[in-house]
């Protein structure tokens, strides 16, 4: 199963591992379809692929850590 989402890190998160652990900790795979980083936000449009609860997991956990998360239905222009 694959879901795309968008996510807005707060500033204290943009120099931290928080794809590649949430990508641990919930295996799932993540592929990065966009993203722009500044000093003050980070933004990125994700293609995550993994089983149903696997990826609810993956989402909740990265909610958890104050990552604001957005699914994004239909078709992406990139």
């Amino acid at each position: 199963m694959k879901k795309r989402i968008k996510l807005t890190f707060p500033q204290h998160l943009i120099r931290e591992p928080v794809i590649f652990t949430m990508a641990k900790t919930c295996d799932v795979m993540p592929n990065i379809r966009r993203a722009r980083v500044t000093e003050t936000i980070g933004e990125m449009v994700l293609e995550l692929e993994g089983n149903e609860k696997n990826l609810n997991d993956g989402i909740q956990y990265l909610q958890s850590r104050g990552v604001t998360v957005e699914m994004i239905e239909g078709d992406i222009i990139e």
